[in-house]
Parts: structure tokens; sequence; C-alpha cells
């Protein structure tokens, strides 16, 4: 099956930079490590880490040798040098480090000692935050599959996963390495519904079943489950963990698909306090409301840190929106109220454009979201406004009329109820055809005939920026089940912190809006049909305007009319090639 362009994976912000000095190390009879400089760059930032953390009065040589894994002398000769002859921290004759140079005289410490004191600064929070993304489809051996697998290779303490869709043996390898070593591994898997109704024998050959057995805890709750995140060692037991723990957030779902057919992000934050929280939050009101997955009996453990609003920083330009603003739970049954909260603040994003609005989305479905971009359009055409969508999107004029009828129609049953109204208003009606007759600039991702998963690469991001200064990413689908049916989440990043994530985002778009443009494939396919005799009906992806689908779409079914026989329809993915009529 083809697949489309592999986009870049820029490496956001810092990471650990080993460019510095060439350092040779050699061991001494007792096992310590010696030698004269070290492999970080003096004065960088990762520089300052180390240093912040042995110029720390607070830290001693148990939790050097507990967390730095370093010798016990070692450490009390760092504590000893920063705390002088009185032995004291914060006393008038300290001596703290000044250079990376100063702590390498310490004897015992060389380039592999101070690279591990920089893993515990790291974790400790004290490099500030950084953010990477991963765009697929991307080769295997670079995709967010083998990120994750080393950030849960990474954990210590704990791992909270909720996620839709899994299927990754690396993975799998990595939480069963996870679990030997001691960390608490929680799960709210999508599928563990499903897999706890298979029949008696079969629940421990189901996923939710093997990762039981290797001694994940997996459970499941009443709505769809459409998150795709990870923490590792977060707050669940320790509120300071917060802060230096690791976040894996976006569209993409953990399987082969997502990494090397589709068009994902995954975005992976470190020392993100504010957003580690709230995803906290949302893992452990989802966790305290599940249901069992019942296969090895494990020990069902609820966090034991509670995070109140009053104990999230709320820093203007980092935000996170939940579908989950939009339940009631009851036991374990969540409920919608009505609110549309995730639908609300990308309509307020949307009114707030002054120059762009770049629209990444599988799905175009949301009525509220659909109406902003067209009032915004009307009330400024000069607006740079571009959605991106799936092929499953398109449909041609006569379905669009054919589903704006059967709204009306349903709008007159309805009657005086405003129940049955929002009812008729919250369908799953399609919009990219009505936004693009708005004047709007609209392109599917454009890969067959007729759409069907079992072959589709399809266009799986579900983002928006805005003036190249806003991004809204995450799991959440523009639809009203989307908002009001399923546990989603949207990502809200502006301002100088965020401004590298954001330009990414953005070179993303670009490079996506012109797929298939740039070496004309929609002539070649074309070309091909003009040719006779068999041709694919199944091709590689094109970024493709409604007009350009609609050609196409008639010359094929011109060329074979047997595309719309009721064979083709219920067998698509049998039917990947047609043979036009002599």
């Amino acid at each position: 099956m083809p697949r489309a362009s592999i986009q870049a994976l820029p490496l956001l912000l810092l990471s650990v930079a080993l460019a510095g000095s060439t350092a040779c190390s050699s061991q001494t009879s007792d096992g310590s490590e010696t030698g004269d400089e070290s492999d970080l760059t003096e004065g960088s930032a990762e520089a300052r880490a180390v240093l912040a953390l042995v110029n720390d009065g607070a830290v001693t040589p148990d939790e050097l040798l507990r967390e730095a894994r370093l010798t016990l002398d070692v450490g009390k000769a760092i504590i000893a040098h920063r705390d002088g002859a009185d032995a004291q921290p914060g006393s008038a004759d300290d001596d703290p480090f000044d250079t990376l140079r100063e702590l390498d005289a310490i004897p015992g410490i060389g380039p592999a000692t101070i690279s591990r004191l920089f893993e515990y600064a790291k974790r400790k929070g004290l490099m500030g935050a950084a953010t990477e993304v991963i765009f697929s489809p991307a080769p295997a051996d670079a995709s967010h599959l083998v990120r994750i697998a080393k950030e849960i290779d990474l954990a210590q303490k704990s791992i909270d996963i909720a996620i839709y869709s899994y299927s990754d043996a690396k993975i799998s390898d990595a939480l069963t390495r996870a679990v030997a070593r001691g960390v608490k591994v929680r799960f709210v898997f999508n599928d563990g519904g499903a897999d706890s109704r298979a029949p008696v024998a079969s629940p421990p050959k189901t996923t939710s079943g093997r990762l039981e057995q290797a001694g994940v805890d997996v459970r499941f709750i009443n709505k769809i489950m459409h998150h795709k995140f990870m923490i590792v060692d977060g707050p669940r037991d320790e509120m300071a963990r917060a802060k230096t723990a690791h976040l894996v957030t976006g569209s993409a779902n953990w399987s082969s698909s997502a990494a090397r057919t589709f068009d994902e992000n995954t975005v992976f934050f470190q020392n993100q306090e504010e957003l580690v929280l709230r995803f906290q939050r949302e893992f452990d009101n989802m966790w305290a409301h599940s249901r069992d997955f019942v296969g090895k009996e494990l020990p069902y453990e609820l966090s034991t840190t509670q995070i109140p609003d009053s104990a999230i920083p709320d820093a203007p330009n980092t935000d996170v929106l939940f579908t989950s603003y939009n339940f009631s739970v009851n036991n374990t049954t969540f409920s919608t109220t009505g609110k549309s909260t995730v639908a609300d603040g990308l309509v307020a994003g949307i009114d707030s454009a002054t120059r762009s609005i770049h629209l990444a989305s599988g799905h175009l479905r949301s009525r509220e979201v659909a109406e902003a971009l067209i009032a915004k359009k009307q009330a400024n055409p000069a607006l740079d406004v571009r959605v991106y969508l799936d092929g499953q999107e398109y449909i041609s004029q006569y379905t669009h009329q054919d589903q704006v009828a059967k709204v009306q129609t349903c709008l007159a049953a309805a009657g005086d109820s405003a129940a049955k109204k929002r009812d008729c208003l919250d369908n799953d009606f399609l919009f990219g055809y009505q936004v693009g007759a708005a004047g709007i600039d609209v392109r599917y991702k454009y890969y067959a005939y007729r759409w069907d998963f079992t072959y589709a690469p399809q266009m799986h991001h579900k983002f928006m920026a805005v003036d190249g200064a806003t991004l809204y990413s995450g799991s959440y689908n523009l639809s009203d089940n989307a908002e009001h049916d399923t546990f989603e989440n949207m990502l809200v990043l502006k301002g100088a912190e965020h401004a590298a994530l954001i330009e990414a985002f953005e070179a993303n778009f670009e490079s996506i809006w012109k797929t298939g443009r740039d070496t004309d494939k929609l002539a070649a396919v074309t070309a091909r049909i003009e040719q006779g005799g068999a041709f694919p009906i199944v091709f590689d992806p094109m970024a493709l305007t409604h007009a350009e689908v609609t050609a196409l779409k008639n010359k094929i079914r011109a060329a074979c009319p047997s595309v719309d026989t009721p064979l083709f329809r219920s067998a698509a993915a049998s039917h990947t090639v047609c043979q036009q009529n002599p």
C-alpha cells in the first residue's frame, strides 16, 4: 500500500548536548571514575542544571546515591565542598561549584558521573520545560512508537495511560519491563469493555488480558475513551512530581498505521507542571469512575494526591480543554450535560483570528466550528482560512443537498421542542462542502474512489493554528459525537514558550496541504485512466479541491461504471482495481 511522504521530526527545544570537550574517563581500583573534563558544554543550559543540582543546599549524599546513582563517597565529597568547613549549607563559608571543571576536580567524578547528575537534574525540573513533536508518517525506527517505548523505559515510579487504540509490540515489551522493575502501571483502555465481554476462554488472549497478565491494571469507562496520552512518573502519589513528569499526548494511536501511514502528531512534554496536573486530574477522574476488566487479580489503586484548582498553575499561554467538562458522573456512569467546552474554545479561537486559520482534521462535523469558520471568512474575506480534511469527508453537491433536506424535515417534525431541534442539528452532518461553498479553501486527502478503513492512509490530525501564534491540538474530532459522547482533549498553546512547537505544526500544515501536488500525482492518475485497460481506484494520496475530486470521480465512473455496483460497494477492500469497458 503506498504511503504519504515522511515529514521531518523537529527537536524543538533543548536536547542533551554532549558536544563539548572530548573527554576520556577511566576507573580507579575501587571502581570510582576519573576524568579531566566533562562531556557537557561549559555554560550550557545542561551545565547550569547540573550546577543547580549540586549547589542545592537541600540535596544530600543519600539523595545523590539513590537518585543519581553516585557512590556514597563521591556524594559526600560533593556536599562537603558545597557546604564548606562547618558542613552547614547556607552559611558564610559555603563554596558552591561555579563551573563543571570545578565539579570535575572532585576525586571519582568524570563524564559518566556528570551525565548521571544531569539526568537527575532533568527529572527534578532544573532544565526548564522541553517539548518535542513527532509527525507521522515516519520511518519505523523514528516513529512515535519507538519514542513512547523509550519514555516507558525511563519510568521509575508510575505510568498512567489513556488510549483509544493500542497494538504495538515494542510498547508491550516496555510495559512488561516497567512492571518487572516495580513501576505501577494503570491503563484506561477503550477496548477494555469489549475485551471484558469476550467469551469465557478468550479474555486472557485479548489485548486487555495480555496487559493484565503482564501486571498492568486495565479498566474502562462507559463512554468512548478517545484520549491518546501517557503520564510518566507523574503526581499520582506525590504532588512535587508534577514538575518533572513526562507527558505524551496527540492525535496518534499506538499502532503501526498511526506511525507509518496516517498523518498524525505526538507531542512529548517535559517539566510542564500545569499540563501534567491537568492531565493527571483527567486520568484520576476516569480511573475513579471506571469499570474493571476482570483478568488477573490486581489491586485497584487510586491516586493518593488530590489536585484542586488552587494547586494548578494557571499560566496565560498554556491550557488544555477536556470534553469531560461536559459530563456529570454517578458511580461509574458518565452522562452528558449539554455543554460544549471544546467547541466553544475552538470558536473563540476562530473569532480571534486576524491573519490566518489553518485547520487539519480527519472530520469536520461540528456545526459550531463550521459556522464560526464561515462567519469569520464572510466578515473578513482576505483572511487566510484553509481547511484540510480526510477523503471520507468529501460529499457531492447532491449528497449535501440531501443532508440539508433531512435536517429541515427533522426540524419541521420537532415542533416547539428545543431538545428535538438540538438533536436535528447535532447529527452527523458533513460540513466540508458547505464550508468550501462559502469561499473557504478546502482540500481533501484523497486516495481512493471509495473510502474504506482497510486501505485508508487517513488524514488523522486534529489541530488548528490561528495567526501562526496559537495552537489547538489533541485527540478531539470535530464532531458533536466527540463533544458529548467521547473523552477527548485539546491543548491550547501560545506565546514565546510554545512558539517553536506552533511553528512546527504550521510547517507540517504547509507540507500536507501540498500532498501529491509538487509531483502532480493527479495528472499521473488521470493519464493512467486514459491509457485504457485496468487501472487502480486506490492510489497515492493527493491534496485535492472539491472540484478536483469531483472531476476525478466522474472520470473513474465513466471509464468503469462497475465501480458503483453492489459488489464493489460491499467489498471495497477486494476491489482496488477496475477494468475499463472495451
